[in-house]
């Protein structure tokens, strides 16, 4: 079958919603891609290789806030949405996307063991007429020269001629409200141009304004820069905060009034880490990637190192606010406010607010906390449960102090109760109530 033919049949397919959709993963990603691809009429196969995950959206049963339960619920009762454990069926889609983790090793150096066995059971399966897309973040290169080698040569055929291979980061913020999957621009790139239009089109029938540009490595290298960028700026003002603390001045007061002019200023703010799925991990990938051209990223080098501090100046200055109290911290009892790594998410991945109390724990210091979104918590070989938030839990605590600034929390009760208050994300900075018992980062 000639190659224009091939191409022609799919973009056919895609056109009039008759594809079929293999989604590689339903996590925070896949799982809110697959829906929308559902709701226009596609029919979707979700392969998850937790079997729980994998029953849960059988069953109707959402569990990413970012996915409304009516539209899981419809999808699945339709027919247009199921959940495998296998890629036994994956021959049946004509179009895959791969949305799996991309961590790092310990020694922050890229894992791709997970796209690489994904790619490899889909090569095993792979047949003329198919796009392949990678959502992960991940170092450019990784489609062209990791996955492309494996999906030709266990298959036997040619991208760009037999199949079509893309790579299209996902730029998911979970709990943002007004930037969906479906409004939020979407980069595609790929090195063979049958490919870029193919997986054009595809995204084009879900989201509305997509972005082509020339290579799967230009695409890559636009998802690790934008939050390489957040990262980097996010360390400005860490470095910031505590340069503020030596020179006993409210970082706060001064991000406040340098965000009042009106140009050449992005508004960032300091807070006990950075955590997620992004921002502690992908910029390692790009400075990863760097060494291969004997090219060092100082940058990137730095503020990740900087980063990786907050948690321990957090312990710190906790420290300091209980001996100017009189209690040594061995002996405090601390109420911490927050584990999540963003406010109004249930996700602790990677978060600092984890590291802080696993460092204080350390301290021999009895560390309770309380988070609305995360009822259960391991950390340094403890097992925690979030508290219930009462005025006597407050008030028996020698300090508490908020580490994850959710929205639902009643900030002026919680000073009003605390004994004292150490504010890491500066959510009570315009309260007002009493603020001689709040001490900021």
């Amino acid at each position: 079958m000639e190659k224009t033919t091939i191409a022609l049949q799919l973009k056919e397919k895609i056109k009039n919603h008759t594809a079929i959709v293999a989604v590689v993963g339903l996590g925070y990603v896949g799982l809110p891609f697959a829906v929308e691809k559902a709701k226009v009429g596609f029919r979707v196969l979700g392969i998850e290789q937790n079997p729980v995950r994998a029953e849960q959206i059988n069953n109707g049963e959402n569990y990413i806030s970012d996915v409304k339960d009516e539209d899981l619920n419809e999808v699945v009762n339709n027919g247009k949405f199921q959940a495998v454990t296998n890629f036994e069926r994956v021959s049946e889609a004509d179009v895959i996307v791969i949305c799996v983790p991309t961590p790092l090793t310990k020694n922050l150096t890229p894992n791709l063991s997970y796209i690489e066995s994904v790619t490899a059971e889909i090569a095993n399966h792979l047949r003329p007429g198919q796009l392949v897309t990678l959502e992960s973040t991940t170092y450019p290169g990784t489609t062209d020269e990791v996955m492309l080698p494996i999906l030709e040569q266990v298959s036997g055929l040619e991208e760009g001629k037999d199949f079509f291979l893309a790579y299209s980061p996902e730029r998911v913020d979970p709990g943002n409200k007004r930037y969906t999957t479906r409004n939020t621009n979407k980069v595609v790139g790929a090195s063979h141009p049958v490919s870029l239009e193919v997986a054009t089109l595809f995204y084009r029938q879900t989201i509305l304004h997509v972005v082509p540009v020339s290579s799967a490595k230009a695409a890559e290298l636009v998802k690790v820069f934008e939050n390489t960028f957040r990262a980097v700026n996010i360390a400005l003002v860490n470095e910031l905060t505590i340069l503020c603390d030596c020179m006993n001045l409210n970082v706060w007061e001064v991000l406040d009034a340098a965000n009042t002019k009106p140009f050449g200023i992005m508004p960032f703010y300091p807070g006990p880490g950075v955590g997620g799925h992004c921002i502690p991990l992908d910029p390692h990938y790009l400075e990863w990637k760097a060494k291969e051209f004997n090219f060092n990223t100082h940058f990137i080098a730095l503020a990740g190192e900087v980063n990786r501090k907050m948690p321990q100046f957090v312990r710190e200055k906790t420290w300091r606010v209980l001996n100017q109290k009189g209690i040594a911290p061995s002996r405090a009892n601390i109420l911490v406010m927050g584990v999540a790594y963003k406010k109004d998410l249930g996700d602790w991945r990677e978060s600092p607010s984890v590291e802080v109390i696993e460092l204080l724990l350390k301290d021999g210091v009895e560390v309770i906390y309380h988070d609305p979104y995360v009822t259960n918590l391991s950390v340094g070989g403890f097992d925690l449960a979030s508290v219930e938030l009462t005025d006597r839990t407050i008030e028996s605590a020698d300090l508490v102090l908020i580490s994850t600034d959710h929205t639902e929390i009643d900030y002026v009760n919680l000073i009003d109760k605390a004994q004292i208050i150490l504010d890491t994300r500066g959510v009570t900075r315009h309260l007002d109530c009493n603020q001689a018992k709040v001490v900021l980062l």
